[in-house]
């Protein structure tokens, strides 16, 4: 076993582990140490614990001493200095036209090294640039190329949440995010709403996908209900539907059912159809379908069968009944002659006889009409060769005598 406590550089910075040796020291002690890049001073955030060797990240360094005011004091020295030479840098960047950008400037604890860190596209070639650094500064340069994410992290900000930035608060290093982790989680899919201002997957897309992944995340397995698959067919309270959406904090699935209707069920109401069965169902679906269309088709092919007979083959219509177009049509008349239809006499059926004996009398009154009937006075003839003669008797007009009884010429 051995005693480690945690030492961090900068604001959300990575956690180093040292060896507190002989010291007493607590959380939030200011030490100096020696790193990789010289001697630093750090903030203590791990206070001292004990852990087993094989857990213990080798080379395991002892720190030096605890921070006195002065050594505070020089720390702060620093980074006045920093910002002077950031200036200097960003100006020797622009003499040397190199496509480039400064984002952030440190002196190391012992003033032996400056360090600038920058962003581009590609590859830079800057060993101009340092020769003329060091010749400004007359110490060690290192020129740093860092990603957008370190940018964000040096620099600071604030996020689309209203808060300041995760990676500059708090997040000492950087977790792989995916695009898969806002599918789980059911989000926008859109890049400007999971993306954060450095142009990459919000790393906050993480914090919460382990309760997303069915309880098998990290290692760990939780007994929890299996969510249904989106676009699976499942069987409700409510009948059969089609998943379309899956909440997978409240353990809901939003169902669209047969009948047309929306019903939201916990996963514990729903059922998952077997595949076989519903396939079975849809084969049994088409064969009554097809059975319907081939009887559709052939009550067609009979119809039009019936209308090429000829009219005396095709079926006699009672003489008493009546076709519903014409019907409906005496009907429209009697009702815009203000006569109902149930005040219409009903009109007599006859048999072959009663026509028979009908027809027989009809005939009998007109010959009898025709042998009482008076000889027809034949009209007054108004020219021609009749002109001359008298309409009565056909005598020359000259022989007649008008009313006061003198013959006319």
């Amino acid at each position: 076993m051995q005693t480690i406590i945690g030492v961090r550089f900068q604001k959300a910075g990575k956690v180093y582990y040292f060896s507190p040796g002989r010291l007493d020291i607590k959380k939030g002690d200011k030490v100096i140490v020696e790193t990789a890049r010289g001697v630093e001073c750090g903030e203590t955030v791990i206070g001292p614990r004990e852990v087993a060797d094989s857990e213990v990240p080798p080379p395991l360094k002892v720190v030096h001493r605890i921070a006195t005011p002065e050594d505070v004091q020089k720390v702060e020295d620093n980074k006045v200095r920093a910002k002077e030479a950031f200036a200097v840098g960003e100006k020797k960047i622009a003499e040397h036209k190199l496509p480039m950008k400064l984002v952030n400037v440190e002196y190391t604890f012992d003033m032996n090294k400056i360090v600038f860190y920058f962003t581009a596209d590609g590859r830079i070639d800057f060993r101009e640039l340092v020769k003329d650094l060091a010749s400004v500064f007359r110490t060690r340069i290192e020129l740093r190329q860092i990603g957008v994410r370190d940018e964000a992290k040096l620099m600071g900000g604030i996020g689309c949440c209203g808060r300041p930035l995760c990676c500059a608060s708090f997040l000492g290093e950087f977790a792989p995010v995916s695009i898969r982790m806002a599918k789980e989680q059911n989000l926008s899919l859109n890049p400007t709403k999971i993306s954060g201002i450095c142009g990459r997957l919000m790393c906050c897309l993480k914090y919460e996908n382990d309760g997303y992944c069915n309880g098998t995340c990290c290692g760990q397995k939780k007994t929890v209900t299996k969510a249904p698959e989106q676009g699976s067919i499942v069987a409700t309270i409510g009948g059969d539907g089609k998943v379309i959406s899956v909440n997978t904090q409240r353990h809901t699935a939003t169902i669209l059912l047969n009948n047309g209707r929306t019903v939201v069920s916990a996963w514990d109401d729903i059922v998952e159809r077997d595949p076989e069965d519903i396939a079975a169902e849809h084969a049994a679906g088409a064969e009554e379908e097809v059975l319907e269309q081939a009887a559709g088709e052939a009550e067609d092919v009979e119809a039009s069968m019936r209308e090429r007979r000829p009219r005396r083959e095709r079926g006699n219509r009672p003489r008493g009944e009546r076709r519903p177009q014409r019907d409906m049509r005496e009907a429209r008349e009697g009702q815009q002659e203000g006569e109902h239809k149930s005040h219409r006499r009903p009109r007599r059926t006859h048999d072959k006889g009663e026509r028979r004996e009908w027809r027989e009398n009809r005939e009998n009154r007109e010959t009898e009409k025709m042998q009482g009937e008076k000889p027809r006075r034949s009209r007054r003839p108004r020219g021609g060769k009749n002109r001359d003669r008298h309409p009565k008797d056909g005598q020359p007009r000259e022989n007649h005598e008008n009313h006061n009884g003198e013959k006319t010429e």
